[in-house]
């Protein structure tokens, strides 16, 4: 049985409303009470790929395809997007001279880009899987990357230039690990082209905005973010940290979910405990192994009493937030979705976080992350703007 469908079958239905108290992992003595919990659509594994941004972006609009009616939303395709954005990143790099990002990461807005631009097709049209079962791009980046920057040496060192075959040649590549780009498809009998498709699905992308909370930047006003997987130079909107929390409440109670970009590399973030946290005293969390480059599975191993029963954490202000920022310890590592809000027994706010890690082996693929984590560790969250309140979108001029 193909990886994804051995997935799917794991949680054939919507992971929707969870029972009233649950807990993180088995012999925890945490016990979250449920606020609010949103329909997602079953998680998926990104398997051995940076490519988190895109799975977890798609679940983040499928869910919004959920929220709009559509109970059963048709599961979208991670690797056209994929496909799509790396030829648009080849393009910028070459343009660029180099001087610009070209990896397997990206941000939220790269999928409304490609939406506008080029559509979007079903994953039963288009999964990206060739003769493998589960998704590990290291060759194929390799030699992707190997192509771009072959590219460019020669265009600088050639008095000629290049030539116009190089955007056919790297299309060959995406062929022979991705799969043929699709024109036109057929999917429960009707005919589609990609754009058609993503006009028939019913979602407009300008409903999407990003928010951000850092202090180098003005206030309630348009920045772009300086991270490396920004090469597409999208816009965030800068805000109070005390509105990044209660935006995403907001949002939550409401019905809308939350994309969620993060720094996951800290000693806190446990997805194999299933928690996330920033306790005050991190030397009791033990850890033994490492993540891997593109934390595109669980992890190290770690352990701790932090992870089985609450403990006092650390209180997070906007200076903190800023020193991890500017200091690099807060890094841009990896997309998740936030579908649910929860309350330990001591009254401690909890996200509820789908992962794009699989289901095997871990908490059913979700984790609970701590309000001051999600506080000090945030990069950005994406969302639809009716999941802004009125008085902040009237700060940010929105419509």
């Amino acid at each position: 049985m193909n990886y994804f469908f051995a997935v799917l079958a794991l949680t054939c239905a919507l992971f929707s409303s969870a029972q009233d108290t649950s807990t993180n992992i088995d012999g925890s003595e945490y016990k979250f009470s449920k606020v609010t919990h949103l329909d997602a659509t079953p998680v998926q594994s990104q398997g051995r790929t940076a490519t988190c941004w895109s799975f977890s972006g798609l679940s983040f609009f499928e869910s919004e395809l959920i929220r709009k009616g559509n109970k059963n939303p048709t599961i979208l395709s991670e690797m056209y997007v994929v496909r799509k954005s790396y030829e648009n990143k080849a393009d910028k790099f070459i343009r660029m001279d180099g001087k610009i990002n070209f990896a397997e990461g990206g941000a939220f807005h790269d999928i409304p880009w490609v939406i506008r631009n080029y559509g979007i097709v079903p994953f039963d049209v288009y999964n990206g899987l060739i003769n493998s079962e589960s998704y590990d791009h290291a060759e194929f980046f390799e030699v992707l990357n190997g192509a771009v920057q072959g590219l460019l040496k020669f265009g600088t060192s050639s008095s000629n230039g290049i030539s116009l075959n190089w955007k056919p040649a790297i299309s060959g590549i995406l062929d022979a690990y991705l799969g043929k780009d699709i024109k036109e498809f057929e999917f429960k009998g009707k005919k589609y082209t990609p754009q058609t498709y993503a006009q028939s699905i019913g979602l407009n992308m300008d409903d999407y905005v990003s928010l951000t909370s850092f202090t180098n930047h003005s206030l309630y006003s348009k920045c772009q973010l300086a991270i490396p997987d920004n090469y597409n130079w999208g816009d965030s909107y800068n805000v109070e940290l005390n509105d990044l929390m209660s935006t995403v409440e907001n949002a939550l109670s409401n019905g809308y979910t939350v994309a969620w970009g993060a720094d996951v590399s800290e000693k806190g973030f446990s997805f194999k405990n299933g928690i996330a946290l920033v306790p005050e005293d991190v030397s009791t969390i033990q850890v033994a192994g490492k993540d891997n480059k593109n934390y595109s599975d669980a992890g190290a191993d770690k352990t701790s009493n932090a992870f089985l029963s609450p403990v006092k954490e650390v209180a997070v202000s906007a200076e903190l937030r800023q020193k991890g920022y500017d200091n690099k310890t807060t890094t841009d590592d990896h997309g998740m979705h936030i579908v649910g809000l929860y309350k330990d027994q001591n009254g401690t706010n909890y996200l509820l976080v789908k992962n794009s890690w699989g289901t095997s082996n871990y908490p059913k693929g979700y984790l609970y992350v701590s309000e001051q984590y999600f506080r000090l560790k945030t990069i950005n969250i994406y969302l639809n703007k009716g999941g802004i309140s009125s008085d902040l979108k009237k700060k940010l001029s929105l419509n």
